[in-house]
């Protein structure tokens, strides 16, 4: 974590940072703005909320166009349910995590006693890191420093989403956005033992998501987990119990 500031320590903490993403600025400025914590900033217009807000928005323009040239058979929905599990706050604090971004940061004196830094502040230096490249330097050069970080998740998640294997899918989202791994609840059985259905619902958490009937539990779990993909989604339920 940065330590208080002399104009030499700012320096070597401005190429350090630089070394280790791997990009040089044009405009010195615009790193040390995106390494600004509101904490260390004289007014929150010195820190890196603004860029954030870029940051977060060229972060999904790269996602969605990479998703959109690699899978052309997949329609809207696949795309949407695939980007949901790549872009997240908790996938931007671990990248954060894997550059040792807080190592460079600028904090007030009351965050140096923080032996660990919160997610969430991690997730920003990414987002703001991103928007201060692609004002220095463009598109492309954003473009670059994202998905030497993204491709790998979304190979991951593609081919969990391709084996049509929402269970896993579900999984990938619940550990991401909610830090938590699914349940399935059996809630109902009806039918003769040779040729039961089976109705069981996902949860994750406090959340329960929609139930889905299945001719075997595995089938309901897989439909289970459509469902709430879909509701996580802000998508109509594919699969409605009732």
């Amino acid at each position: 974590m940065a330590q208080e500031l002399t104009s030499t320590r700012e320096a070597q903490i401005l190429e350090e940072c630089q070394s280790t993403i791997g990009y040089r600025f044009k405009r010195l400025e615009l790193l040390r703005a995106a390494l600004t914590h509101t904490s260390g900033a004289d007014t929150r217009a010195d820190s890196n909320e603004r860029l954030e807000f870029l940051g977060d928005s060229v972060l999904g323009l790269v996602c969605c166009e990479q998703l959109y040239r690699r899978f052309p058979e997949y329609h809207e929905g696949d795309l949407t349910k695939i980007k949901s599990a790549v872009v997240s706050r908790r996938t931007c604090a671990q990248m954060s995590k894997a550059l040792n971004l807080g190592d460079f940061l600028f904090l007030g004196k009351g965050m140096h006693s923080e032996h660990t830094l919160p997610a969430n502040l991690l997730a920003d230096v990414y987002e703001s890191l991103v928007g201060a490249i692609y004002l220095d330097g463009g598109l492309e050069p954003a473009k670059e420093f994202i998905l030497k970080h993204l491709d790998p998740e979304i190979d991951e998640v593609a081919e969990a989403a391709h084996a049509g294997n929402f269970k896993s899918l579900l999984q990938q989202v619940a550990q991401k956005e909610f830090s938590a791994t699914p349940a399935y609840h059996l809630l109902d059985e009806k039918g003769p033992d040779h040729s039961k259905c089976f109705k069981l619902s996902a949860v994750i958490g406090r959340y329960h998501y929609p139930a889905a009937w299945g001719r075997t539990k595995k089938e309901a779990e897989q439909k289970a987990a459509m469902n709430a993909l879909a509701m996580i989604n802000g998508d109509p339920v594919p699969f409605p119990s009732d």
